[in-house]
């Protein structure tokens, strides 16, 4: 498995980003989720994907609803993190 973002990593927190530019980086971000979620389930480690968010940051960033496990993604502008 492979993924192409940059992944941080607290405890049981993950998350994942790039620089979204183009439609490629957004099919890029979601071949990622996917992978992401193929990987859990192999590993028996799953994601909540009710807890999973997406945040878009800048005024050019382009965007676009993401899903996971069959399940789209809520967009927030703020999100709190531990740490």
């Amino acid at each position: 498995m492979t993924v192409a973002g940059k992944i941080l990593k607290f405890a049981d927190d993950t998350k994942i980003y790039r620089t979204m530019i183009s439609a490629e980086d957004v099919s890029a971000l979601q071949s990622d989720l996917s992978n992401l979620v193929a990987w859990s389930k192999e590993w028996q480690m799953l994601f909540n994907v009710e807890k999973c968010k997406v945040m878009h940051i800048g005024y050019n960033s382009v965007q676009t609803g993401y899903v996971m496990n069959d399940v789209k993604l809520e967009c927030v502008s703020d999100e709190k993190t531990c740490g």
